[in-house]
């Protein structure tokens, strides 16, 4: 009893933080009024709604660019963006990028699975290791980032598969995450699986020399073969390469690291434990080691010191202040998006808030999640201030990775069901059915894992803005993990075109959702299930 209550103590802790770490964590506003689009695009939105065709800026990078406020800018080409769409093509170029790295590998996933496929891609990382020993080339580097609670699970582990790596080369570095809200009573009862619920790092980058894939995949065997999900890589973009590659570093900074006995250790240069020193002296210290990187990476393009950036306002600070010229080079823009709850960074959230509060009546929004379970925010200013058609597609129950599970794991493909139900079921109590859609994910023998958003303005075929990483819009992503994912604003005509064909593929194995969808025998919610899960909805 005693231990039950303890373990109760913990966990309201954890939901509710006290409001001293409140107010030295969260030191940034929300987005309450959202950024206004030009003068051309205003005239074109009042031109549309009185039934005459609209024309959208030329320049349609600077109709973004108020994102700047929440990520550093990076300005590309767009023939140098490559969308992958299935799984097999993105196993296979994490196996041919490992191979031909040269500089540098950095991977950040939740794990790495133990299976044949996974074997295959380690083999292959430790050519390129091999390759660099022969070549005598010291400065090459291999960085691995993985979660602590995921990556120990079982016997037959992450850390098992990487551990030959690392006592054959001493180039090699991996490190394990651990939340540092995963302490105390709640360590030393809440079994493995279930102490994954608490937070971890689910930052997913895989970068080789100057190239890299964000993506929502891990690195499993079912997302190699089975189980959709999205991938950009980003081909010899040099300067964004470098700060995902400094970005991965800060987190490993404040990290456990894995030594070849299996033995963990702080990082050279950290001296606060994540669970055996006060939590919030680490949250501080690693907030301001992910804010420092931000101001680095701003620096970069903005020719600014960090220093400079340093003394910015953080309620309306801007990560840059000029607008995009015609001088620079390049047609589209990559703004990285980092959101960590537990640190009290929020520019993901408070971005994409932004986004749906600017958008227009006949702007059209597709948004993809493999666990629908939208926060209170998200709903709210989807149904009661997002003026954009939208169409939010989610896993079906057969398609949701979680389906068969063993135990109280095998019930959560029906708290989704139970969530999208409630959330329908407002669409419809304020008559909006015909500008919100839901739809779900169904392919035969296939799980749906992918997540980010395509935004199309008016009159126009092909996506202007894409979403892609690893958040899922839901509660954990929001205040309980360690998230990234790029926002791309293109005006390439190919990459458009790729970004539609993605999303289409995509859709394509949909089916739409109504009322009568949850009337079915399938659908049908426990009530046990349906109390829980406004409980614990904030865990999953």
């Amino acid at each position: 009893m005693a231990a039950a209550l303890g373990i109760r103590t913990e966990l309201c802790h954890i939901l509710r933080p006290s409001i001293t770490q409140m107010r030295l964590l969260n030191q940034r506003c929300f987005c309450n009024k959202p950024p206004a689009r030009d003068a051309a695009h205003k005239r074109t939105n009042r031109s549309t709604r009185h039934g005459q065709p609209g024309v959208v800026p030329d320049n349609r990078l600077n109709t973004f660019d108020w994102l700047s406020q929440y990520g550093p800018r990076f300005v590309i080409q767009g023939e140098q963006v490559q969308v992958i769409t299935e799984p097999t093509q993105f196993y296979e170029v994490l196996k041919l990028k490992s191979r031909k790295a040269k500089k540098r590998i950095t991977l950040a996933s939740l794990y790495l699975g133990s299976g044949d496929l996974e074997k295959d891609l380690v083999a292959c990382v430790r050519e390129a290791c091999l390759a660099a020993v022969v070549s005598g080339n010291s400065d090459f580097q291999v960085n691995i980032l993985l979660d602590y609670t995921r990556g120990s699970r079982g016997t037959v582990n992450s850390r098992s598969m990487l551990r030959p790596l690392l006592a054959e080369f001493r180039n090699v570095s991996v490190s394990l995450f651990h939340t540092p809200d995963l302490r105390g009573l709640l360590k030393k009862l809440i079994p493995d699986r279930f102490n994954e619920t608490i937070g971890l790092t689910h930052v997913k980058v895989y970068l080789f020399d100057d190239s890299f894939i964000i993506s929502g995949a891990n690195l499993s065997a079912d997302y190699f073969t089975n189980r959709q999900d999205r991938y950009i890589l980003f081909n010899n973009c040099s300067q964004l390469a470098d700060f995902f590659h400094d970005f991965v570093k800060a987190i490993m900074s404040f990290s456990l690291s894995l030594a070849p006995d299996n033995s963990l250790r702080l990082a050279p240069d950290w001296n606060i434990h994540p669970y055996k020193d006060s939590s919030l002296k680490f949250k501080m210290a690693a907030r301001e080691k992910i804010e420092s990187c931000l101001r680095i990476g701003e620096a970069v393009h903005s020719k600014k010191s960090p220093a400079d950036l340093q003394n910015s306002e953080s309620g309306g600070k801007s990560f840059t202040d000029e607008p995009l010229s015609n001088s620079q080079p390049g047609d589209t823009a990559v703004y990285p998006l980092v959101q960590m709850g537990p640190f009290g960074v929020t520019h993901d959230e408070q971005m994409l808030l932004c986004l749906l509060r600017s958008s227009d009546a006949h702007d059209h929004i597709l948004l993809a999640s493999g666990y629908f379970n939208l926060t209170d925010y998200y709903m709210s200013v989807i149904l009661n201030q997002s003026l954009a058609k939208f169409s939010i597609l989610m896993a079906s129950p057969q398609a949701n990775g979680f389906l068969g599970a063993k135990g109280v794991a095998g019930a959560i493909p029906y708290s989704y069901i139970y969530l999208a139900h409630q959330f329908l079921k407002q669409v419809q109590k304020t008559h909006q059915n015909q500008r919100i859609h839901l739809l779900e994910y169904v392919r035969d023998s296939w799980t749906f894992h992918g997540k980010g958003l395509w935004y199309y303005l008016p009159s126009r075929h092909f996506p202007t803005l894409t979403l892609v990483g690893s958040p899922n819009f839901g509660y954990r992503s929001v205040y309980r993990d360690l998230e990234c994912q790029v926002a791309v604003v293109t005006e390439h005509k190919g990459l458009q075109e790729q970004l539609r064909e993605e999303h289409v593929r995509m859709f394509s194995s949909s089916q739409p959702v109504t009322e009568q969808t949850f009337h079915r025998r399938d659908r049908y919610v426990p009530l046990w299930v349906r109390v829980v899960t406004s409980v614990i909805k904030h865990f999953f």
